[in-house]
């Protein structure tokens, strides 16, 4: 998984915010977070859950899936799901389980994708 750029994150969060024309209260009214908490988010101050980006994507009007590249917490257009990151998308959006169940579940799927690509005849990894 990569790491998290909360700085560039929050600076595309606010790009994102300014190019809808909203206010930092607008935006934080439509996506259901506090103002003061979002506008931690937009200077790097703040981590963001994968559900508070997925309310903050809502609003805004673009793809969760984005937000979550952003964060650090999907890679690019993953080459394990060449249709896209749709499971590790719906694990991360998924607001029945907590931060640490979605890690896990994270994790287990990518040692299964290990031990896969492991196992693969040279040719075909």
């Amino acid at each position: 998984m990569a790491s998290l750029n909360v700085g560039s994150l929050g600076e595309y969060i606010r790009e994102q915010r300014r190019s809808a024309q909203y206010s930092l209260r607008q935006l934080a009214e439509v996506a259901g977070v506090s103002n003061p908490y979002l506008s931690q988010i937009e200077r790097g101050l703040r981590k963001p859950s994968a559900e508070i980006l997925q309310q903050i994507a809502k609003a805004l009007r673009i793809s969760a899936e984005t937000l979550y590249v952003q964060a650090g917490i999907l890679e690019e257009r993953d080459a394990a799901e060449p249709d896209g990151p749709g499971l590790r998308a719906a694990i991360l959006a998924d607001p029945l389980i907590n931060e640490r169940q979605k890690q896990a579940l994270l994790s287990v799927y990518e040692a299964f994708l290990k031990e896969n690509q492991a196992a693969r005849p040279p040719d075909l990894a």
